[in-house]
């Protein structure tokens, strides 16, 4: 590999990175703004007002708006607004199902880093290699080290975080595949109006209404649209539409061990051993699906002296 093809390797790994450090943080912002608003509701102001900041400041790339492109950003909408009902749904339950814990929650949706190699094999025939499949169980496991402690048993929710995490995987594939016919960059614009949409059709379907926002609610859901919606969901877009699906799924799912590492540096969790573990078992994950071992010597072939 020469070095600009590594140069231009490294950037989308980045971004992917430092979204799951801005969805880490997100998660205590997060828990303290859902208390006392019904869930679509925040996720359509949430939306709304990413949608229109990233729409207000990319103006110039609505020239390339097209059927392509409307299209895709409906289809990518529609998937992760699915991803997230179902997540949110786990963890609150839904009607006789009941909800499953933070860590569970965590541990569920998690699956996609599994589920995205051989999704892409069924529905792509891209076969994944053994390193793919090595460094996806290698960061299930790391996950839920982190994530689980000692939460044993599965509930109704459990099942509905995992179909959430089902359609997380989906997304991820889906995103490089209209990224090649469509601008990037519009395409979040517009997953981002079509998850306001559905939010807002979703208060109606529910019957939940609107409600007064405090003001100091008003600021975290400032950080969750400017943030962790506009600029990490942009980042998450840009970075899959140069990276194979499955090195995506092991580097976006940092944003786990990040949520609980922000959550103990700032929150009321507390480290244990098996956290550390998990941190080190995910992170040898991206190591082995990023450069498949290729930093060991290999063993030469010496030919038979005459």
């Amino acid at each position: 590999m020469t070095e600009s093809q590594t140069k231009t390797k490294i950037w989308p790994q980045l971004l992917m990175v430092a979204a799951t450090v801005i969805w880490g943080t997100s998660f205590l912002i997060m828990k303290q703004a859902v208390d006392g608003l019904p869930v679509f509701y925040l996720l359509a102001v949430r939306f709304t007002l990413g949608s229109g900041l990233l729409a207000v400041i990319f103006c110039r790339r609505w020239k390339n708006l097209d059927r392509a492109a409307l299209k895709g950003g409906a289809v990518l909408g529609l998937l992760m607004e699915g991803a997230y009902i179902f997540q949110t749904y786990g963890l609150s339950g839904l009607g006789p199902l009941q909800g499953t814990t933070p860590g569970k929650n965590a541990f569920f949706t998690g699956i996609y880093c599994v589920l995205v190699p051989f999704f892409s094999w069924l529905l792509f025939r891209k076969r994944p290699d053994l390193y793919n499949v090595a460094a996806a169980l290698f960061c299930m496991a790391g996950i839920g080290l982190v994530s689980l402690g000692g939460e044993t048993g599965l509930v109704g929710g459990d099942v509905l975080t995992m179909l959430g995490g089902a359609m997380f995987a989906l997304h991820i594939l889906a995103v490089p595949r209209y990224a090649q016919r469509s601008d990037v960059v519009l395409l979040t614009v517009l997953q981002f109006a079509t998850m306001a949409a559905l939010s807002w059709l979703g208060m109606l379907v529910a019957g939940q209404s609107a409600v007064p926002i405090p003001l100091d609610n008003w600021a975290r859901i400032a950080y969750l649209a400017a943030f962790a919606t506009a600029l990490a969901m942009l980042f998450q877009n840009v970075g899959q539409a140069n990276t194979p699906p499955a090195a995506a799924a092991v580097l976006l799912s940092l944003e786990a061990p990040f949520g609980v590492l922000f959550s103990v540096l700032f929150g009321d969790e507390r480290p244990t051993p098996a956290m550390y573990a998990g941190f080190a078992i995910i992170f040898f994950a991206i190591i082995l699906s990023e450069t498949k071992l290729s930093f060991l010597p290999r063993r030469k072939k010496f030919d038979r002296g005459a």
